[in-house]
C-alpha cells in the first residue's frame, strides 16, 4: 500500500518536473522565435540558407534552427579614418584625420553582397582619401577643405552603392603638417603682415603730404588763416606750463614778411640780369 502510494507520488513529481522543463523549453523557443524590431532596424531572414526577405519594424516570428535572422541598423553611423598619411600634388607629406558618415539603405545587399560593409568601407575610404589628396596641392587642401571632402564622399559612395550603403558625408577633422613647413608658413605670414603694414604707412604718408600741400595753398592765399593756425599751435604748446614762449608781435611779423618778399624780389631781379 505504501509502496504504491510512493510510486504514485514519484510519478507525479516526475511529471511535474517534466512539465516544468517543457515549459522552460517552450518559453525559450518563444523568446527566440518572437522578435520585436524597432523602427530603425530591419531583420534579414535566411531560411535554410536561402534569402527569405526583409522584415520589420514590429513583431517578427523566427523558426528556430531553420531560420537565421541578421539584424541591420538603418541609422547613420560614423567610421573614423584616423592618421592617414598622404602626399599632395606638390610633394608635401600630410597626415589627415577624417570620418565617413554612411547608412544602410538596402539591408539585403548589405548582407548578401559584402562580408562586412563597415570594414570594407574603412579600407576603401582610406585608399580613396590618399588618392584624392594626391591630386590636389597643399593650398587647395587647406583653403578648399569642404570641396575636397565632397569629392572623396562622391567617389566612396560610387563604390559602396552596390553594397546597399549610402555615404552621406566625409568630414576632414584635422590636417597635420610637418614642423618645418609650419615654421615656414608662419614666417611667410609674418612677412606678409609686415608688407601690408609698410604699404599702409606709406599710403598714410602720401595722403598726409597731399593734405599739407592743400593747407599750404590755403595759407598762401589767406594770411588770416595762417595767423589762426599759429594761434592754435600756440594754444597747444601752452598746455605745457613749464615752457616760456616768445611770440613776435604783428608788426614784427609784417616787417619780416616784407623783408622776405623784398629779398625774394631782389634775387629774382639779379637772376634776370645774369640771364640777360
Amino acid at each position: 500500500m505504501y509502496m504504491h502510494l510512493l510510486l504514485q507520488v514519484g510519478t507525479l513529481i516526475a511529471v511535474a518536473v517534466l512539465a516544468i522543463i517543457l515549459l522552460i523549453i517552450i518559453i525559450a523557443i518563444l523568446a527566440y522565435s518572437i522578435r520585436i524590431v524597432p523602427e530603425y532596424q530591419r531583420i534579414v531572414k535566411l531560411r535554410l540558407g536561402k534569402f527569405k526577405g526583409i522584415y520589420g519594424p514590429g513583431i517578427v516570428f523566427i523558426i528556430p534552427v531553420i531560420d537565421r535572422p541578421i539584424t541591420m541598423d538603418l541609422r547613420v553611423i560614423s567610421i573614423d579614418l584616423s592618421s592617414q598619411r598622404a602626399l599632395t600634388k606638390d610633394n608635401v607629406e600630410v597626415t589627415i584625420d577624417a570620418a565617413v558618415y554612411m547608412r544602410v539603405i538596402d539591408a539585403s545587399k548589405a548582407v548578401l553582397s559584402v562580408t562586412d560593409y563597415r570594414s570594407a568601407t574603412v579600407t576603401l575610404g582610406a585608399a580613396v582619401l590618399r588618392d584624392v589628396i594626391g591630386m590636389v596641392d597643399l593650398d587647395t587642401l587647406l583653403t578648399q577643405r569642404e570641396e575636397v571632402a565632397k569629392r572623396i564622399a562622391s567617389i566612396i559612395d560610387e563604390h559602396v552603392s552596390p553594397w546597399g550603403v549610402k555615404v552621406t558625408a566625409v568630414a576632414i577633422k584635422d590636417i597635420k603638417l610637418p614642423d618645418t613647413l609650419i615654421r615656414a608658413m608662419a614666417a611667410q605670414a609674418e612677412a606678409e603682415r609686415m608688407r601690408r603694414a609698410k604699404v599702409i604707412l606709406a599710403q598714410a604718408d602720401y595722403e598726409a603730404s597731399q593734405m599739407y600741400l592743400k593747407a599750404a595753398d590755403t595759407y598762401a592765399k589767406n594770411a588770416i588763416s595762417l595767423s589762426l593756425r599759429q594761434l592754435d599751435t600756440l594754444l597747444e604748446v601752452a598746455k605745457e606750463h613749464n615752457l616760456i614762449l616768445v611770440v613776435p608781435s604783428s608788426l614784427e611779423v609784417t616787417a619780416l614778411s616784407a623783408l622776405a618778399a623784398a629779398t625774394l624780389k631782389k634775387q629774382e631781379g639779379s637772376g634776370v640780369t645774369q640771364q640777360g
